[in-house]
């Protein structure tokens, strides 16, 4: 990879297809802000490094795929063996999207899905059936239940598919599958998934995953709490 966040180097052809990670370092005060309050900083942004350590942890279970973590940061000790890192690059959130699965489309020959860090639930067999659907589907959309989407998978990921939508907002969803129809695409859709964004979704989403390092995490913390 150059310093501009390029890849360069070989295409891995034999490849189902490529899962990435698009996610920011779990830095205090840069990730997981709606959190604080209740929750300090510090304390925001070691739940951020947990859901991030399940999301990769996820993801190191799809078998036969190329893994990239497109990261806005340092690595730290959450990331896995196994993953090639990416930076970040574009200046919007949808041209980091794109750019992720530009890059992702040049380490592998085969699709791409993309998830980031705000759903420490997501199963490896959620992501696998992502990549299968691919071989039938243009495109496989995961909604979010803030109105977003957890999950975009595309069998050619073009850069124009996703560069000028809206993001971060109620409509960023709607507005994401029109582009993909208007593109012509055929769109298979998963179950909605809750992000991570207030505490009320934390609980929630640690409900959902009992036994997950974010469950634990978000358990000690509730309890330091009380």
């Amino acid at each position: 990879m150059t310093e501009s966040g390029t890849v360069t180097g070989r295409v891995h052809l034999g490849s189902r297809g490529s899962v990435v990670v698009i996610a920011k370092e779990p830095a205090p005060g840069r990730v997981k802000t709606r959190l604080t309050p209740p929750f300090t900083p510090h304390e925001a942004a070691a739940l951020a490094a947990a859901a991030l350590a399940d999301t990769l942890g996820a993801v190191a279970r799809v078998p036969g795929v190329t893994r990239v973590l497109a990261l806005d940061g340092t690595p730290g000790p959450w990331l896995p063996a196994g993953f090639t890192v990416v930076a970040q690059r574009g200046r919007g959130l949808d041209e980091r999207l794109a750019a992720a699965f530009e890059d992702a489309g040049r380490l592998s020959a085969a699709p791409v899905v993309l998830i980031g860090m705000d759903t420490p639930q997501v199963t490896a067999q959620a992501l696998s059936s992502a990549l299968t659907l691919l071989g039938t589907w243009d495109a496989v959309f995961g909604p979010a239940a803030d109105g977003g989407f957890w999950l975009l998978g595309l069998r050619d990921p073009r850069p124009s598919l996703l560069t000028g939508v809206p993001m971060s907002r109620p409509d960023t969803g709607t507005a994401q599958l029109a582009r993909l129809r208007s593109a012509g695409l055929s769109v298979a859709h998963l179950p909605v998934l809750t992000d991570v964004d207030t505490a009320a979704d934390a609980a929630e989403v640690a409900a959902a995953a009992p036994g997950s390092r974010f469950a634990d995490a978000l358990a000690r913390l509730g309890a330091a709490l009380r």
